[in-house]
Protein backbone atom coordinates (compact mmCIF):
# COMPACT_ATOMS: atom_id res chain seq x y z
CA UNK A 1 0.00 0.00 0.00
CA UNK A 2 2.94 2.39 0.52
CA UNK A 3 3.31 2.94 -3.23
CA UNK A 4 -0.19 4.41 -3.30
CA UNK A 5 -0.03 6.48 -0.11
CA UNK A 6 -1.33 10.03 -0.23
CA UNK A 7 1.35 12.03 1.62
CA UNK A 8 -0.02 14.96 3.58
CA UNK A 9 0.86 18.40 2.32
CA UNK A 10 1.92 19.77 -1.06
CA UNK A 11 3.38 17.72 -3.88
CA UNK A 12 4.68 19.12 -7.15
CA UNK A 13 3.57 17.77 -10.51
CA UNK A 14 6.99 16.19 -11.06
CA UNK A 15 6.86 14.50 -7.64
CA UNK A 16 3.41 13.21 -8.43
CA UNK A 17 4.59 11.81 -11.77
CA UNK A 18 7.37 9.98 -9.93
CA UNK A 19 4.81 8.53 -7.51
CA UNK A 20 2.67 7.39 -10.45
CA UNK A 21 5.67 5.67 -12.07
CA UNK A 22 6.52 3.83 -8.85
CA UNK A 23 2.89 2.92 -8.30
CA UNK A 24 2.52 1.56 -11.82
CA UNK A 25 5.14 -1.11 -11.19
CA UNK A 26 3.41 -2.22 -7.98
CA UNK A 27 -0.06 -2.16 -9.57
CA UNK A 28 1.18 -4.21 -12.51
CA UNK A 29 2.24 -6.97 -10.12
CA UNK A 30 -1.14 -6.92 -8.41
CA UNK A 31 -3.00 -7.12 -11.72
CA UNK A 32 -0.92 -10.08 -12.90
CA UNK A 33 -2.80 -12.19 -10.33
CA UNK A 34 -5.65 -14.20 -11.82
CA UNK A 35 -9.12 -12.90 -11.05
CA UNK A 36 -8.05 -9.33 -10.24
CA UNK A 37 -10.10 -6.60 -11.92
CA UNK A 38 -9.23 -3.00 -12.67
CA UNK A 39 -11.85 -0.25 -12.65
CA UNK A 40 -10.79 2.67 -14.86
CA UNK A 41 -12.39 5.95 -13.76
CA UNK A 42 -12.55 9.34 -15.48
CA UNK A 43 -14.01 12.35 -13.61
CA UNK A 44 -16.76 13.96 -15.71
CA UNK A 45 -18.18 17.51 -15.47
CA UNK A 46 -21.01 16.36 -13.16
CA UNK A 47 -18.81 15.41 -10.17
CA UNK A 48 -19.01 11.69 -10.85
CA UNK A 49 -16.96 9.03 -12.62
CA UNK A 50 -17.36 7.42 -16.01
CA UNK A 51 -15.97 3.92 -15.59
CA UNK A 52 -14.91 0.76 -17.39
CA UNK A 53 -14.08 -2.48 -15.55
CA UNK A 54 -11.38 -4.73 -17.02
CA UNK A 55 -10.51 -8.31 -16.14
CA UNK A 56 -7.07 -9.83 -15.62
CA UNK A 57 -4.76 -10.54 -17.33
CA UNK A 58 -5.70 -7.89 -19.89
CA UNK A 59 -5.94 -5.16 -17.22
CA UNK A 60 -2.16 -5.01 -16.68
CA UNK A 61 -1.48 -4.11 -20.32
CA UNK A 62 -3.75 -1.06 -20.00
CA UNK A 63 -1.19 0.59 -17.72
CA UNK A 64 0.99 0.99 -20.82
CA UNK A 65 -1.52 1.16 -23.64
CA UNK A 66 -4.51 2.90 -22.08
CA UNK A 67 -8.12 2.10 -22.95
CA UNK A 68 -10.93 3.75 -24.87
CA UNK A 69 -13.81 5.81 -23.54
CA UNK A 70 -16.39 7.64 -25.66
CA UNK A 71 -15.50 11.31 -26.07
CA UNK A 72 -18.96 12.53 -25.13
CA UNK A 73 -18.32 11.88 -21.42
CA UNK A 74 -17.07 15.50 -21.28
CA UNK A 75 -20.05 16.87 -23.24
CA UNK A 76 -23.05 15.03 -21.85
CA UNK A 77 -25.96 15.88 -19.58
CA UNK A 78 -26.56 14.35 -16.13
CA UNK A 79 -28.81 11.79 -17.88
CA UNK A 80 -25.93 10.95 -20.25
CA UNK A 81 -27.51 12.50 -23.31
CA UNK A 82 -25.25 14.53 -25.64
CA UNK A 83 -25.28 18.27 -25.05
CA UNK A 84 -26.73 20.45 -27.79
CA UNK A 85 -23.52 22.26 -28.56
CA UNK A 86 -21.16 23.21 -31.35
CA UNK A 87 -17.75 24.84 -31.53
CA UNK A 88 -15.09 23.17 -29.39
CA UNK A 89 -17.67 20.87 -27.80
CA UNK A 90 -18.68 19.60 -31.22
CA UNK A 91 -15.40 17.73 -31.49
CA UNK A 92 -16.41 15.66 -28.48
CA UNK A 93 -19.77 14.79 -30.06
CA UNK A 94 -18.95 14.31 -33.72
CA UNK A 95 -18.90 10.60 -34.48
CA UNK A 96 -18.80 9.69 -30.78
CA UNK A 97 -15.30 8.29 -31.16
CA UNK A 98 -12.93 7.16 -28.45
CA UNK A 99 -10.62 9.11 -26.23
CA UNK A 100 -7.88 7.11 -24.57
CA UNK A 101 -7.86 6.75 -20.78
CA UNK A 102 -4.36 6.86 -19.30
CA UNK A 103 -4.29 5.43 -15.73
CA UNK A 104 -2.60 7.56 -13.06
CA UNK A 105 -1.28 4.83 -10.77
CA UNK A 106 -0.70 7.34 -7.95
CA UNK A 107 -4.49 7.39 -7.55
CA UNK A 108 -4.97 3.60 -7.24
CA UNK A 109 -7.07 2.19 -4.39
CA UNK A 110 -8.37 -1.29 -3.54
CA UNK A 111 -12.16 -1.54 -3.59
CA UNK A 112 -12.41 -5.08 -2.21
CA UNK A 113 -13.55 -8.25 -3.97
CA UNK A 114 -10.21 -8.34 -5.84
CA UNK A 115 -10.96 -5.06 -7.59
CA UNK A 116 -8.69 -2.04 -7.83
CA UNK A 117 -9.77 1.40 -9.00
CA UNK A 118 -7.54 3.95 -10.70
CA UNK A 119 -8.34 7.47 -11.86
CA UNK A 120 -7.36 8.25 -15.44
CA UNK A 121 -6.42 11.15 -17.65
CA UNK A 122 -7.95 11.37 -21.12
CA UNK A 123 -6.29 12.13 -24.44
CA UNK A 124 -7.21 12.16 -28.12
CA UNK A 125 -5.93 9.34 -30.38
CA UNK A 126 -3.24 11.78 -31.55
CA UNK A 127 -1.86 11.92 -28.01
CA UNK A 128 -2.96 15.50 -27.31
CA UNK A 129 -4.78 15.99 -24.03
CA UNK A 130 -8.55 16.26 -23.86
CA UNK A 131 -8.70 19.92 -22.82
CA UNK A 132 -12.22 19.65 -21.36
CA UNK A 133 -11.35 16.82 -18.97
CA UNK A 134 -11.65 18.30 -15.44
CA UNK A 135 -8.35 16.71 -14.41
CA UNK A 136 -6.60 18.41 -17.31
CA UNK A 137 -8.15 21.79 -16.45
CA UNK A 138 -6.79 21.45 -12.92
CA UNK A 139 -3.38 20.23 -14.06
CA UNK A 140 -3.06 23.29 -16.30
CA UNK A 141 -3.65 25.62 -13.37
CA UNK A 142 -1.19 23.70 -11.19
CA UNK A 143 1.47 24.08 -13.88
CA UNK A 144 0.76 27.81 -14.15
CA UNK A 145 1.02 28.22 -10.38
CA UNK A 146 4.29 26.31 -10.33
CA UNK A 147 5.49 28.86 -12.88
CA UNK A 148 5.23 31.34 -10.01
CA UNK A 149 7.16 28.95 -7.76
CA UNK A 150 4.08 27.90 -5.75
CA UNK A 151 2.52 24.52 -4.91
CA UNK A 152 -0.86 24.23 -3.16
CA UNK A 153 -2.03 21.83 -0.51
CA UNK A 154 -5.77 21.10 -0.50
CA UNK A 155 -8.30 19.52 1.84
CA UNK A 156 -11.95 19.08 0.85
CA UNK A 157 -14.92 18.65 3.21
CA UNK A 158 -18.03 17.02 1.76
CA UNK A 159 -21.35 16.81 3.57
CA UNK A 160 -23.89 14.08 2.81
CA UNK A 161 -27.40 13.24 4.02
CA UNK A 162 -28.24 9.57 4.59
CA UNK A 163 -31.85 8.61 3.81
CA UNK A 164 -33.86 5.44 4.38
CA UNK A 165 -35.72 3.68 1.51
CA UNK A 166 -38.68 6.00 2.01
CA UNK A 167 -36.49 9.09 1.61
CA UNK A 168 -36.51 10.11 5.29
CA UNK A 169 -33.21 11.18 6.89
CA UNK A 170 -31.72 8.58 9.25
CA UNK A 171 -31.94 11.07 12.10
CA UNK A 172 -35.13 12.99 12.79
CA UNK A 173 -33.32 16.19 13.77
CA UNK A 174 -30.00 17.95 13.42
CA UNK A 175 -27.14 16.14 15.14
CA UNK A 176 -24.31 18.67 14.92
CA UNK A 177 -21.30 17.22 16.79
CA UNK A 178 -23.67 14.73 18.46
CA UNK A 179 -22.63 11.35 19.82
CA UNK A 180 -26.08 10.31 21.00
CA UNK A 181 -28.98 10.40 18.57
CA UNK A 182 -26.94 8.86 15.76
CA UNK A 183 -27.70 5.21 16.60
CA UNK A 184 -29.49 4.52 13.29
CA UNK A 185 -26.35 5.65 11.50
CA UNK A 186 -24.03 3.40 13.52
CA UNK A 187 -24.08 0.16 11.42
CA UNK A 188 -23.59 2.11 8.20
CA UNK A 189 -20.81 4.25 9.65
CA UNK A 190 -19.04 1.20 11.07
CA UNK A 191 -18.77 -0.43 7.64
CA UNK A 192 -17.99 2.87 5.97
CA UNK A 193 -15.12 3.51 8.35
CA UNK A 194 -13.60 0.13 7.51
CA UNK A 195 -14.09 0.59 3.75
CA UNK A 196 -12.40 4.01 3.72
CA UNK A 197 -9.52 2.72 5.85
CA UNK A 198 -9.05 -0.29 3.57
CA UNK A 199 -8.94 2.04 0.56
CA UNK A 200 -6.15 4.04 2.20
CA UNK A 201 -7.79 7.41 1.55
CA UNK A 202 -6.51 8.95 4.77
CA UNK A 203 -9.58 10.15 6.65
CA UNK A 204 -8.76 12.92 9.10
CA UNK A 205 -12.11 13.27 10.86
CA UNK A 206 -15.80 12.46 10.65
CA UNK A 207 -18.77 13.83 12.53
CA UNK A 208 -22.50 14.24 12.56
CA UNK A 209 -23.61 17.54 11.05
CA UNK A 210 -26.28 20.15 11.67
CA UNK A 211 -29.17 18.86 9.49
CA UNK A 212 -31.22 15.66 9.85
CA UNK A 213 -29.29 12.62 8.62
CA UNK A 214 -26.28 14.74 7.71
CA UNK A 215 -22.69 13.62 8.12
CA UNK A 216 -19.30 15.03 7.16
CA UNK A 217 -16.11 13.15 6.29
CA UNK A 218 -12.84 15.09 5.97
CA UNK A 219 -9.75 13.75 4.22
CA UNK A 220 -6.28 14.92 5.21
CA UNK A 221 -4.83 17.74 3.14
CA UNK A 222 -2.76 16.61 0.14
CA UNK A 223 -1.74 17.64 -3.38
CA UNK A 224 -4.59 19.17 -5.37
CA UNK A 225 -5.05 16.36 -7.90
CA UNK A 226 -5.16 13.75 -5.14
CA UNK A 227 -7.57 15.85 -3.07
CA UNK A 228 -10.07 16.12 -5.93
CA UNK A 229 -9.70 12.51 -7.11
CA UNK A 230 -9.99 11.20 -3.57
CA UNK A 231 -13.12 13.11 -2.62
CA UNK A 232 -14.86 11.53 -5.63
CA UNK A 233 -13.45 8.11 -4.69
CA UNK A 234 -14.78 8.71 -1.21
CA UNK A 235 -18.23 9.45 -2.65
CA UNK A 236 -18.05 6.24 -4.69
CA UNK A 237 -17.30 4.21 -1.56
CA UNK A 238 -19.93 6.03 0.51
CA UNK A 239 -22.64 5.33 -2.07
CA UNK A 240 -21.66 1.66 -2.38
CA UNK A 241 -21.66 1.07 1.37
CA UNK A 242 -24.91 2.99 1.79
CA UNK A 243 -26.58 0.87 -0.90
CA UNK A 244 -25.62 -2.32 0.95
CA UNK A 245 -27.56 -0.96 3.92
CA UNK A 246 -30.58 0.04 1.83
CA UNK A 247 -29.66 3.70 2.37
CA UNK A 248 -29.29 6.56 -0.11
CA UNK A 249 -26.33 8.96 0.13
CA UNK A 250 -27.69 12.38 -0.85
CA UNK A 251 -25.09 14.92 -2.05
CA UNK A 252 -27.60 17.50 -3.27
CA UNK A 253 -26.34 21.01 -2.56
CA UNK A 254 -29.68 21.76 -0.87
CA UNK A 255 -31.13 18.47 0.43
CA UNK A 256 -34.13 20.37 1.81
CA UNK A 257 -35.23 24.03 1.78
CA UNK A 258 -33.09 25.98 4.23
CA UNK A 259 -30.43 23.22 4.37
CA UNK A 260 -27.10 22.86 2.62
CA UNK A 261 -24.59 20.14 1.75
CA UNK A 262 -21.34 21.98 1.21
CA UNK A 263 -18.05 21.16 -0.49
CA UNK A 264 -15.67 23.44 1.41
CA UNK A 265 -12.11 23.68 0.11
CA UNK A 266 -9.20 24.30 2.49
CA UNK A 267 -6.14 25.60 0.67
CA UNK A 268 -2.63 26.66 1.60
CA UNK A 269 0.40 27.53 -0.51
CA UNK A 270 4.05 26.52 -0.26
CA UNK A 271 6.84 28.34 -2.07
CA UNK A 272 9.27 26.09 -3.94
CA UNK A 273 12.19 28.34 -2.93
CA UNK A 274 11.27 28.29 0.77
CA UNK A 275 9.99 31.88 0.89
CA UNK A 276 6.66 32.90 2.41
CA UNK A 277 3.85 32.96 -0.19
CA UNK A 278 1.32 35.80 -0.28
CA UNK A 279 -1.74 33.72 0.60
CA UNK A 280 -3.62 36.48 2.43
CA UNK A 281 -2.66 39.18 -0.05
CA UNK A 282 -2.89 38.91 -3.80
CA UNK A 283 -4.15 35.33 -3.82
CA UNK A 284 -7.07 36.08 -1.51
CA UNK A 285 -7.80 39.33 -3.34
CA UNK A 286 -7.93 37.55 -6.72
CA UNK A 287 -10.43 34.97 -5.51
CA UNK A 288 -12.65 37.61 -3.92
CA UNK A 289 -12.60 39.66 -7.13
CA UNK A 290 -13.66 36.75 -9.35
CA UNK A 291 -15.88 34.77 -6.97
CA UNK A 292 -19.09 36.13 -8.51
CA UNK A 293 -17.96 35.47 -12.08
CA UNK A 294 -17.24 31.85 -11.14
CA UNK A 295 -20.62 31.17 -9.52
CA UNK A 296 -21.51 28.63 -12.22
CA UNK A 297 -18.61 26.48 -10.97
CA UNK A 298 -19.57 26.76 -7.30
CA UNK A 299 -23.24 26.14 -8.17
CA UNK A 300 -23.50 24.17 -11.44
CA UNK A 301 -27.05 22.94 -10.73
CA UNK A 302 -30.43 24.60 -10.24
CA UNK A 303 -30.43 23.15 -6.73
CA UNK A 304 -27.11 24.85 -5.98
CA UNK A 305 -28.82 28.25 -6.02
CA UNK A 306 -31.28 27.00 -3.40
CA UNK A 307 -28.28 26.26 -1.17
CA UNK A 308 -26.98 29.79 -1.65
CA UNK A 309 -30.18 31.04 0.02
CA UNK A 310 -29.41 29.12 3.23
CA UNK A 311 -27.18 31.76 4.90
CA UNK A 312 -25.34 32.21 7.18
CA UNK A 313 -23.34 29.01 6.66
CA UNK A 314 -23.66 28.95 2.86
CA UNK A 315 -22.88 32.65 2.45
CA UNK A 316 -23.76 34.39 -0.79
CA UNK A 317 -22.03 37.64 0.19
CA UNK A 318 -18.37 37.81 -0.85
CA UNK A 319 -16.21 38.70 2.13
CA UNK A 320 -13.50 37.15 4.26
CA UNK A 321 -12.92 36.90 7.98
CA UNK A 322 -10.70 35.35 10.60
CA UNK A 323 -12.24 32.09 11.85
CA UNK A 324 -15.67 33.30 10.72
CA UNK A 325 -17.93 30.57 9.32
CA UNK A 326 -20.46 33.15 8.15
CA UNK A 327 -17.87 34.56 5.72
CA UNK A 328 -17.53 33.03 2.26
CA UNK A 329 -13.76 32.84 2.82
CA UNK A 330 -12.59 31.89 6.30
CA UNK A 331 -8.99 32.23 7.41
CA UNK A 332 -8.26 29.26 9.64
CA UNK A 333 -5.25 27.70 11.30
CA UNK A 334 -2.44 29.30 13.32
CA UNK A 335 -1.11 32.71 12.30
CA UNK A 336 2.25 31.10 11.50
CA UNK A 337 0.68 28.83 8.83
CA UNK A 338 -2.81 30.04 7.89
CA UNK A 339 -5.04 28.36 5.37
CA UNK A 340 -8.04 29.65 3.46
CA UNK A 341 -11.36 27.85 3.68
CA UNK A 342 -13.45 28.63 0.61
CA UNK A 343 -17.12 28.10 1.41
CA UNK A 344 -18.60 28.90 -2.02
CA UNK A 345 -19.23 25.44 -3.46
CA UNK A 346 -21.94 22.89 -2.80
CA UNK A 347 -21.29 19.17 -2.46
CA UNK A 348 -22.55 18.66 -6.03
CA UNK A 349 -19.90 20.92 -7.59
CA UNK A 350 -17.13 19.33 -9.69
CA UNK A 351 -14.12 19.42 -7.32
CA UNK A 352 -11.37 19.55 -9.99
CA UNK A 353 -13.06 22.56 -11.58
CA UNK A 354 -13.68 24.22 -8.20
CA UNK A 355 -10.02 23.97 -7.21
CA UNK A 356 -8.85 24.97 -10.71
CA UNK A 357 -11.04 28.08 -10.54
CA UNK A 358 -9.69 29.02 -7.11
CA UNK A 359 -6.08 28.59 -8.27
CA UNK A 360 -6.66 30.59 -11.45
CA UNK A 361 -8.35 33.50 -9.70
CA UNK A 362 -5.75 33.52 -6.92
CA UNK A 363 -2.86 33.38 -9.40
CA UNK A 364 -4.24 36.33 -11.36
CA UNK A 365 -4.48 38.24 -8.08
CA UNK A 366 -0.84 37.48 -7.32
CA UNK A 367 0.31 38.44 -10.81
CA UNK A 368 -1.58 41.73 -10.63
CA UNK A 369 -0.45 42.40 -7.04
CA UNK A 370 -4.02 42.96 -5.90
CA UNK A 371 -4.69 44.01 -2.32
CA UNK A 372 -7.60 42.39 -0.46
CA UNK A 373 -10.26 44.42 1.37
CA UNK A 374 -10.28 44.53 5.14
CA UNK A 375 -11.69 41.55 6.95
CA UNK A 376 -15.48 41.67 7.23
CA UNK A 377 -15.97 44.07 4.31
CA UNK A 378 -18.50 42.82 1.74
CA UNK A 379 -17.24 43.35 -1.81
CA UNK A 380 -20.11 41.79 -3.76
CA UNK A 381 -22.26 38.70 -3.94
CA UNK A 382 -22.43 35.47 -5.86
CA UNK A 383 -24.99 35.21 -8.65
CA UNK A 384 -28.44 34.45 -7.27
CA UNK A 385 -29.73 32.25 -10.10
CA UNK A 386 -28.35 30.14 -12.95
CA UNK A 387 -29.49 32.64 -15.59
CA UNK A 388 -27.70 35.41 -13.66
CA UNK A 389 -24.55 33.27 -13.54
CA UNK A 390 -24.58 32.37 -17.24
CA UNK A 391 -23.41 35.68 -18.81
CA UNK A 392 -20.64 35.97 -16.20
CA UNK A 393 -18.80 33.01 -17.73
CA UNK A 394 -16.92 35.29 -20.13
CA UNK A 395 -14.57 35.95 -17.22
CA UNK A 396 -14.20 32.20 -16.65
CA UNK A 397 -12.88 32.06 -20.21
CA UNK A 398 -10.14 34.53 -19.31
CA UNK A 399 -9.22 32.51 -16.23
CA UNK A 400 -9.60 28.92 -17.44
CA UNK A 401 -9.65 29.20 -21.22
CA UNK A 402 -12.36 29.76 -23.81
CA UNK A 403 -12.96 26.01 -24.34
CA UNK A 404 -13.73 25.44 -20.66
CA UNK A 405 -15.99 28.50 -20.58
CA UNK A 406 -17.91 27.16 -23.60
CA UNK A 407 -18.31 23.81 -21.86
CA UNK A 408 -19.56 25.46 -18.65
CA UNK A 409 -22.00 27.64 -20.61
CA UNK A 410 -23.41 24.62 -22.48
CA UNK A 411 -23.81 22.68 -19.24
CA UNK A 412 -25.53 25.53 -17.41
CA UNK A 413 -27.78 26.29 -20.38
CA UNK A 414 -28.88 22.64 -20.45
CA UNK A 415 -29.54 22.80 -16.69
CA UNK A 416 -31.75 25.87 -17.11
CA UNK A 417 -33.66 24.45 -20.08
CA UNK A 418 -34.14 21.09 -18.39
CA UNK A 419 -35.63 22.84 -15.37
CA UNK A 420 -37.95 24.89 -17.56
CA UNK A 421 -39.08 21.71 -19.35
CA UNK A 422 -40.13 20.09 -16.06
CA UNK A 423 -43.41 20.23 -14.15
CA UNK A 424 -42.67 19.90 -10.43
CA UNK A 425 -44.72 19.25 -7.31
CA UNK A 426 -44.05 22.87 -6.35
CA UNK A 427 -45.68 24.07 -9.57
CA UNK A 428 -48.66 21.79 -9.02
CA UNK A 429 -49.03 23.06 -5.47
CA UNK A 430 -48.91 26.69 -6.62
CA UNK A 431 -51.45 25.89 -9.30
CA UNK A 432 -53.78 24.33 -6.73
CA UNK A 433 -53.55 27.45 -4.59
CA UNK A 434 -54.89 29.44 -7.54
CA UNK A 435 -57.92 27.19 -8.03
Amino acid sequence: MTAFARPAGPRSLSARRAAASAGSAVLRGILDEDGTRLLLLVPDPHARFAGVELAAPFAASVLDDGYGVCSYVFAWTPSRDPLKASGVLGGYLEGFGDLRMRPDAASAIPLGERTWAVVCDAEWPSGTVAELAPREVLRGQLAALEGLGLVPSVGIEHEVVFRDPGGAPLTAHGVDYAVGGTERLAPLLRELRTALDDAGLGVESARAECHPGQYEIVLRHRDALAACDDVLLQQLIVRRVAARHGVTADYLAAPEPGQGNSGHVHLSLSAMDGSEPDLLGGFLAGVLRDARALTAIWAPTWNGYVRLRTAPFSPREVRWGHDDRTASVRVAGPSSSPRLEFRFAGADAQPHLVVAALLAAGRFGLEEALAPPDAGVTVGSLATSPWEALPLLDRAGELLGSAVAAQLAALLTEEIESGLDTVTDWQRHRGALRS
